[in-house]
C-alpha cells in the first residue's frame, strides 16, 4: 500500500485530524484570480499531485484535504478543466507569489518587445566629439522609451580589428548604464557588430 494512502487511513482511524483544523486550512483565500483551493474545490474526485510533482493518484476530495493538512499544505486546483480536475499540494502563499512574479516578468518581456527601435551607426575609430554627440542623441530617444540598436559595419582592414569595435560598443553601453540596460550583448554577424539597449524600468 502506498505510503500516502497509509497516512490517510491512519489519520482517519486515529482521529488526530480535527475537523476544525481542516476548516482552518480550508478558509477561502482567493477568488479573484479564479484559483480554487481547499474547500472551494467542488469536484468529488481529484487527481492529486504531491508537492514535488509526484503522482498520488485519484482521490476523493475528503482524502485529498486530509492529506494536504497532514503535510502542511493547501490543496490547489491547477487544472479544473480536466476530468478529474488536477490538484496539487502547495504552499498557496508561495504559489501565488511565484505566479505573480512570473506574470510580471512576462509582461515586462512583452513590453520590451513592443518598444520601437532606433538605430545608430558607430565606427571603430570614432572620435570623442562624435561619440559624445551620439550619446546625447541616443539619451533623448531612450527617455522617450525607444530601444537603441548601435552597430558598427566593418570595411576593408577594419574587419581585422574586431576588438576595437567591441570596445566602442561596450563603452557606449557603459556610458548609458544609468538610463539603459543591455538587452542583447555585443554580437558579430558577418561584417556587422551590434549591441541592443532598452530603457531602464523606473
Amino acid at each position: 500500500m502506498p505510503l500516502m494512502i497509509k497516512i490517510i487511513n491512519w489519520l482517519k482511524m486515529s482521529g488526530y485530524i480535527c475537523p476544525l483544523i481542516i476548516l482552518w486550512r480550508c478558509v477561502k483565500i482567493n477568488t479573484k484570480n479564479n484559483i480554487f483551493i481547499n474547500d472551494q474545490i467542488r469536484a468529488r474526485e481529484l487527481l492529486v499531485i504531491g508537492p514535488n510533482g509526484e503522482q498520488l493518484g485519484i482521490k476523493s476530495k475528503e482524502d485529498a484535504l486530509i492529506l494536504a493538512n497532514a503535510a502542511g499544505f493547501d490543496l490547489v486546483a491547477v487544472n479544473m478543466n480536466s476530468n478529474p480536475p488536477v490538484c496539487k499540494l502547495l504552499d498557496y502563499n508561495k504559489y501565488r507569489y511565484e505566479k505573480s512574479k512570473k506574470e510580471k516578468e512576462e509582461t515586462k518581456k512583452q513590453r520590451q518587445k513592443n518598444l520601437e527601435t532606433k538605430e545608430f551607426k558607430l565606427s571603430p575609430n570614432i572620435d570623442i566629439h562624435d561619440f559624445d554627440t551620439k550619446i546625447k542623441n541616443v539619451s533623448k530617444y531612450i527617455e522617450k522609451g525607444y530601444r537603441i540598436k548601435a552597430f558598427i559595419k566593418y570595411r576593408g582592414r577594419e574587419a581585422m580589428h574586431h576588438d576595437l569595435g567591441s570596445e566602442v560598443l561596450h563603452r557606449f553601453a557603459d556610458v548609458l548604464k544609468e538610463v539603459a540596460i543591455v538587452e542583447q550583448g555585443v554580437k558579430l554577424d558577418g561584417k556587422i557588430m551590434t549591441i541592443l539597449l532598452a530603457p531602464q524600468n523606473k
